[in-house]
């Protein structure tokens, strides 16, 4: 039995391990590897490019900053992608552009999922959520996407539950009308 049998580390595993030697070619790798991914992941909460792209700087800053925090427990590319989420709230915060339409409470939930999943999408998403106001593109990224619960969305950005429920479903809802309209304009050429 041949008790020196190294174990192999993943690419990930290694370059983690650069990253915390602060070593700047590591970081660049990292920052090539991700830049383009997380730069929509910030284009998702924050509709100014300018803005977008600080945010996915300061993220990773913060990536580099606090790389010691990963532990090798779960996706190194999902604590990145937390990390951006995190920046961009962060940053629609502090900058008090969140402005939550129409607080009226909705309260049949229903119906608006399957009627979303009938349609069919012919179009770039990413262009058809960047048309929602910007508080219920949040709600809809943080819940769809990042798979928070309302409660945590709740938390995070300072709103009762039932908002974070009323924001998904007019979310949603305004959805299926620029999707409708999109394709009444696509049939009409």
């Amino acid at each position: 039995m041949n008790l020196f049998i190294k174990s192999k580390k993943s690419v990930e595993e290694l370059l983690i391990e650069r990253l915390k030697k602060n070593d700047k070619k590591a970081q660049r790798e990292l920052y090539d590897l991700h830049a383009k991914k997380m730069l929509a992941v910030c284009r998702s909460y924050i509709s100014d490019n300018f803005y977008a792209e600080d945010c996915m700087i300061n993220g990773f800053c913060k990536i580099f900053n606090h790389i010691q925090k990963f532990e090798n427990k779960g996706s190194f590319e999902g604590w990145i992608r937390r990390i951006m989420v995190n920046e961009c709230l962060t940053f629609l915060r502090s900058n008090k552009t969140l402005i939550y339409l129409d607080d009226t409470r909705v309260t049949d939930y229903d119906g608006i999922d399957d009627e979303l999943d009938e349609l069919e999408f012919t179009f770039n998403v990413e262009e058809v959520l960047q048309q929602l106001p910007e508080a219920y593109r949040l709600v809809f990224n943080l819940h769809i996407l990042e798979d928070y619960s309302h409660q945590e969305i709740a938390e995070v950005l300072n709103i009762s539950v039932s908002s974070s429920k009323t924001q998904l479903f007019r979310a949603k809802a305004k959805l299926k009308e620029i999707i409708l309209t999109q394709k009444r304009v696509q049939n009409e050429i």
